[in-house]
């Protein structure tokens, strides 16, 4: 493992090049002459992209993307749940994740600022940077990555320092810029790195052209959405989200999987709707404490529930985040499969020691008082959307049944997106599967969102009845037993639900009760919006995405009080993170520390 040391806004940050099944060995530090030879650029090129891995590495996944939205609340477990209440330790000092997230940007922006430097001077090479063109293509990488850590950073903290060349010495002067600008350096770097990326690699990981298009539309889209916010936005956005969306669309590279719960099966990870993921694996002695974590947090407490004991299929749940209200009822849970392909609603019992018997007080019949309820691998739990259901008639089931409204902060609907069953063994906190940052479900819904700020309805309409019909049941299949037990439907049935589910304009030029639009979304053009959102949350549900949407779209203060209870101390001010005390602490300016007013001067209103 080569190790090289970066020295970025003041900090002293050691990093580590890792890629998926390179064998790699430790090594003690090397001098920088090792960057002079193309071993050393390549093992620099493979280390800006081991930044990916932070999103997905730890609590920082969800607690800056689904902690504090209207989708997502805190559950049992935890020591971060002010990201989710806004509570008092969200503050420049003592919020450790936002300092985390800045060093790992920047970290990987100060790699590739110090890569484009170098690989350019580069000589004399016989592998891929022999060339004019193999250095262009590294280049385009290492372009790509900059903006992309710089929109990561951009979308939190606003006005950020913008740095555009290396350092292999601790600065400690920096200077913000308005976000104007940062939007308008990431544009231009991705716009760089488009150009020149191929549409393929040989290695799975590294940036394609499809990857460098889908980010354009999404980054095109984020300046375009602001109204009040000044991010530099020009009339032109729009248009451009449409091109560079469509052109991922219709690439042919790219497909949708035509079933939506294939898109979860491990076995699957690399199917063709990923457009760009971390990328990780199970071998443990590359993980070195870097893998995936996101297994641990959407799942409720199954281990302890008679039957059960964990296993490394159902996973070791850390009982972090719950669906919202708002983020079950948005569903049409009938007829859109999404919702119940998204969900672990049934545990198997996996457990002889502890199964329960019927007694005299429960059993349906007394030939049955003393013997097993259920036996392995029957149903052990079952959780239903029903509400108002009895004591009484939870006893007579043979299993446990946990109806919505006996719903609480260990017992809810776990999301099986991030669940990995490849995991080593069954006390695993880092695991194998891919972090995905973008797939063609969301270019879909980037380009229809476009198309309707454009007042295109039509078009948009189009664009979201694509992954509607995916989404609908098909003739044949067969139906979860939700479908009649808490939905309303009728036990056998394997009619196609597409005529239910594909929507017209009517959706969003009426206030439809279905979408729970806020009392201010008077407009076709504010419910579109709104719809919009809702059409995000069922698609993309857990996918962390959420905080940033709602940011972008300055819908954040409305839409959290609306539909998260647990948000007690919102905010308007809370659309940005504080930037970190620890950044600055170090400043200077003119080789002087900074006074009190000049550090104020760095912070964001309201910290």
């Amino acid at each position: 493992m080569k190790k090289i040391i970066i020295c970025l806004l003041g900090i002293s940050l050691s990093t580590i090049s890792c890629k998926d099944y390179l064998v790699e060995k430790p090594l003690s530090r090397l001098s920088y002459e090792y960057y002079e030879t193309e071993a050393g650029l390549e093992d620099l090129v493979d280390a800006t992209y081991s930044e990916l891995r932070f999103l997905f590495n730890g609590e920082v996944s969800f607690t800056m993307t689904n902690y504090g939205v209207d989708e997502y609340r805190e559950a049992s477990d935890g020591q971060f749940k002010h990201w989710d209440n806004y509570g008092a330790q969200l503050n420049p000092s003592s919020a450790g994740h936002i300092h985390d997230m800045w060093t790992s940007y920047y970290r990987g922006i100060n790699m590739c600022n110090l890569g484009i430097k170098w690989i350019k001077d580069f000589q004399g090479g016989t592998g891929i940077l022999k060339d004019d063109a193999g250095k262009a293509q590294r280049i385009a990488e290492l372009t790509f990555l900059r903006g992309f850590y710089y929109f990561m950073l951009v979308q939190q903290f606003g006005e950020i320092p913008l740095v555009l060349d290396g350092s292999v010495e601790v600065r400690l002067e920096f200077t913000k810029s308005p976000v104007a600008d940062i939007y308008k350096s990431i544009i231009a770097d991705m716009r760089a790195a488009e150009a020149v990326l191929p549409v393929s690699q040989t290695q799975i990981g590294r940036i394609t052209k499809g990857a460098a298009q889908h980010f354009l539309s999404k980054v095109y889209l984020t300046r375009g959405s602001a109204v009040s916010d000044q991010r530099g936005q020009q009339g032109t956005d729009m248009d451009s989200v449409i091109y560079y969306a469509e052109e991922v669309i219709n690439s042919g590279t790219y497909q949708l999987q035509p079933n939506y719960a294939d898109l979860w099966k491990i076995e699957n990870e690399a199917n063709r709707e990923v457009i760009f993921a971390a990328q990780f694996n199970n071998n443990a002695l590359l993980l070195n404490g870097s893998g995936n974590r996101t297994h641990l947090y959407f799942q409720m407490v199954y281990d302890t529930k008679p039957g059960m004991l964990r296993d490394i299929a159902n996973g070791r749940p850390f009982r972090r985040l719950m669906p919202t209200d708002y983020a079950m009822d948005i569903f049409d849970r009938k007829n859109d499969s999404r919702f119940y392909k998204s969900f672990r609603t049934t545990y198997f019992s996996n457990n002889a020691n502890s199964i329960p018997k019927w007694t005299a007080a429960n059993a349906p019949s007394p030939d049955l008082v003393g013997k097993a309820k259920f036996s392995v691998g029957d149903t052990a739990i079952f959780l239903t959307m029903n509400n108002n259901v009895s004591d009484a008639d939870i006893a007579k089931k043979p299993y446990l049944w946990i109806p919505r409204n006996k719903f609480t902060r260990q017992e809810f609907l776990t999301l099986i997106k991030h669940l990995d069953p490849t995991r080593l063994d069954v006390t695993t906190e880092t695991a194998g599967r891919d972090g995905v940052y973008a797939r063609l479900g969301e270019t879909y819904l980037i380009a229809a969102e476009a198309y309707g700020r454009k007042e295109n309805y039509s078009k948009a309409v189009e664009y979201i009845n694509v992954l509607r019909s995916r989404a609908a049941y098909k003739a044949g299949e067969a139906k979860p037993a939700h479908f009649w037990i808490a939905e309303g439907g009728t036990k056998g049935d394997v009619s196609s639900t597409e005529s239910e589910v594909l929507i017209t304009e009517d959706v969003f030029s009426t206030n439809t009760p279905f979408e729970k639009y806020p009392v201010s979304a008077t407009t076709t053009k504010q419910r579109f919006i709104h719809f919009i959102l809702n059409e995000r949350t069922r698609e993309l549900l857990g996918e962390f995405h959420r905080w940033m949407d709602l940011v972008r779209t300055e819908t954040f203060y409305e839409r959290v009080k609306l539909f998260n209870p647990d948000a007690t101390g919102l905010q308007e001010f809370h659309k940005l993170r504080p930037i970190p005390q620890e950044h600055i602490d170090r400043l200077q300016k003119d080789g002087t520390p900074l006074n009190a007013e000049q550090r104020r001067a760095e912070q964001n209103t309201g910290y």
